[in-house]
């Protein structure tokens, strides 16, 4: 018992597992999911095609009992009327009981055909149904496969122009003028570095002051020149 419990529990994964298969190949081809779907209608049809053949040669054939039976009953009606008119009762006995048969073997085939013909008319109604049905998903089939076909091309075309993108290069140059910054910017920084050091500050000091005393030595020239001018002047 529990085996077999096991084997119908693996029959059920195996057969999850086919469908989910069946479904991924559907997806992939859709065509061949329309194509199974279409070829499924088309052998209902051929089956109901059948069916309603059969249901038309019964309504036939009731047809053809009742179209008997009705001539049957109008030659009994006739024969009666000529024994009741020749007083052959014992022949007018029989053809009244032949005509009740008659009547109930006529009413009970009316019955049957009233039938038969709708079962036949229903028939034929799910036939053009049917039919129509596979009109439709014939169409259906084209316009959804022209559809998917058109997206995949679609598809195609934006994956060539990303690949004509110019993302790359534009990184690219943003990383060159990140580096041209970064070099700007250690450069700034060396010049500040080079003019905060202590020596460069002390050498800059005494440039300063070499100039200040080198003005001052030429004053002191400028004013021993003007007094060595101005003494011969006083002695004339």
């Amino acid at each position: 018992m529990a085996n077999n419990a096991i084997f119908a529990r693996l029959a059920n994964l195996w057969t999850g597992f086919v469908s989910l298969w069946v479904s991924d190949v559907e997806k992939a081809h859709p065509e061949i999911a329309y194509q199974n779907a279409i070829a499924s209608m088309i052998e209902k049809y051929t089956q109901l095609k059948a069916a309603t053949g059969a249901n038309i040669a019964r309504r036939q054939e009731i047809t053809a009992r009742l179209d008997a039976a009705e001539r049957e009953l109008a030659s009994v009606a006739s024969d009666l009327e000529t024994a009741l008119a020749t007083n052959q009762d014992d022949l007018a006995v029989v053809l009244i009981q032949k005509k009740n048969a008659l009547d109930t073997t006529i009413t009970e085939l009316r019955t049957d055909a009233a039938q038969a013909t709708a079962d036949a008319d229903n028939a034929k109604d799910s036939l053009t149904q049917v039919k129509t049905d596979i009109d439709k998903l014939k169409a259906e089939k084209d316009r959804m496969l022209a559809q998917m076909h058109s997206a995949q091309a679609r598809l195609k075309i934006q994956g060539q122009l990303d690949g004509l993108s110019v993302d790359a290069e534009v990184q690219a140059l943003s990383a060159v003028r990140d580096h041209i910054k970064g070099q700007v910017a250690q450069a700034s920084l060396g010049a500040e570095l080079h003019n905060s050091d202590l020596d460069v500050r002390l050498n800059k000091l005494r440039q300063s002051s070499g100039s200040v005393t080198a003005k001052a030595q030429l004053d002191a020239l400028k004013q021993a020149r003007a007094a060595a001018q101005a003494a011969p002047a006083k002695s004339l």
